[in-house]
């Protein structure tokens, strides 16, 4: 059973307390770049700095905030909590020392368990939020390690309580390995753990589980809708790309937000998404475009395979429910209580010729699913964006992971800064349009 709340009554409830600007916050942290920018009716504090590349975010059963330091550890947060976005550290406390965990973090229901993830596997250990203890760590899913990219995000489900998602991204830019299914490559898979004990053997990712989606080049962010238990992921699509020999890769393809049904039902689960021989436009001002339009699936010249899989071919894979930017990099994806808004975190580009990404945005939802059509590309709305992207990647936040708290009060990591930041709704506006700050070609590597 699901319990809707209202989001609009949680933002009227938080807009009601939050008073409390950046300027009249005691203690209030301030960036070493340029200040960012919030959406009309939204406000916002920076209130941890110093960190290691932070990533994933989960807030135990007392409310303090676990956060992943990539290739350090977790580190445990405890708030002083001064109302509104007036949060600073009380206390800092490493709770575990491990470099190969990298991005993925979740807790049990109950708080007791605490998931989190390396490039090979996934562990859990049982934790206790009031004596900050951790019990002896158990692996649940190994098999997963290739080169490429490392993210290896996890998905408590509150749907069905006892499962598992784990997301593994491909080898390459261009994996040949993801066409074949039984690689485990570009897959994104479900575990049931409801009734494993210390003793049981951990998963093998490649031969166990169930098959949510395959043919996703890096969803690295996975969410869950709660009105209906859809399950969504963000992905990160090729670089590089060219068609019929013309460069196109400024413009396409862009990355996807990919539904992969639910795990109460068999319906529109195991699908193939396309990858690595099928991209979704974006622009649709590319050779042979045909009858397609933004979000069809399209054969690019990047494989062996392009004298032989077509057009059609791609037709026939399962097309994005939204399409975005190309090189915008999404990670992170969280929905409102009640389903009516997802949360997408885009960490910014670094194969596009001017900066694009490098923000927070929106998504309205309606009945467990986008209210935008397939082909949009206004769908995402921007929430917490750099003034100036040109500055990007080198002074700027670079968003990574989310969190949503009971109250309305969104935690975003920066890992390129080493910084969280926590925004909240000052009044019910809505945000205001999409970004469009975008300049000069910058290069790092896209997890």
């Amino acid at each position: 059973m699901h319990i809707s709340v209202s989001y609009s009554a949680l933002v009227a409830a938080l807009a009601h307390i939050l008073t409390v600007s950046a300027q009249d916050c005691p203690g209030a942290l301030v960036p070493s770049y340029a200040q960012p920018v919030f959406a009309d009716g939204w406000t916002g504090n920076l209130i941890a700095k110093g960190l290691t590349r932070p990533r994933g975010m989960q807030l135990d059963s007392k409310g303090n905030l676990l956060v992943v330091q990539q290739g350090v550890g977790i580190v445990h947060l405890q708030f002083t909590d001064g109302g509104g976005t007036c949060l600073t550290v009380a206390k800092q406390t490493t709770i575990i020392t491990d470099n190969s965990l990298n991005h993925g973090i979740g807790l049990s229901e109950d708080g007791k368990t605490l998931y989190a993830s390396s490039v090979d596997a996934a562990f859990s250990w049982p934790y206790d939020a009031e004596a900050l203890t951790l019990g002896t760590k158990s692996t649940l899913v190994t098999g997963m390690n290739n080169v490429g990219h490392s993210t290896r995000t996890l998905l408590l489900s509150k749907n069905v309580p006892g499962w598992l998602i784990l997301s593994r991204g491909s080898a390459a830019n261009i994996d040949p390995l993801a066409e074949d299914k039984s690689t485990g490559h570009s897959h994104l898979k479900a575990f049931d753990i409801s009734n494993r004990t210390a003793s049981d053997p951990a998963y093998d990712f490649t031969a166990d589980g169930k098959i949510l989606g395959w043919g996703m080049r890096n969803a690295v962010g996975v969410g869950e809708e709660p009105t209906t238990g859809g399950i969504y992921t963000v992905e990160n699509s090729a670089d590089d790309v060219a068609r019929s020999g013309t460069d196109i890769h400024a413009t396409n393809p862009g990355e996807e937000m990919n539904f992969v049904g639910t795990l109460s039902s068999t319906e529109h689960q195991g699908g193939n998404y396309g990858y690595p021989n099928c991209l979704a436009v974006w622009n649709t001002d590319i050779p042979d475009i045909g009858t397609m339009t933004v979000g069809s699936q399209f054969a690019p010249d990047v494989t062996d395979q392009a004298n032989t899989v077509t057009d059609a071919d791609c037709a026939e894979r399962v097309p994005p429910r939204l399409t975005f930017e190309p090189h915008t990099a999404p990670l992170d994806i969280k929905f409102t209580p009640d389903g009516s808004k997802a949360f997408v975190s885009f960490h910014g580009s670094w194969n596009s010729p001017i900066p694009v990404g490098y923000r927070v945005a929106t998504i309205d939802f309606a009945n467990g699913e986008p209210v935008a059509a397939a082909d949009s590309q206004t769908a995402a709305v921007d929430l917490f964006t750099n003034p100036d992207n040109t500055q990007c990647p080198n002074a700027c936040f670079r968003p990574a992971g989310l969190f949503l708290d009971g109250t309305g009060r969104l935690y975003v990591s920066s890992d390129a800064t080493g910084e969280i930041w926590i925004l909240g709704p000052t009044t019910s506006a809505t945000p205001p349009v999409t970004s469009g700050a975008r300049r000069r070609r910058s290069r790092l590597p896209r997890l």
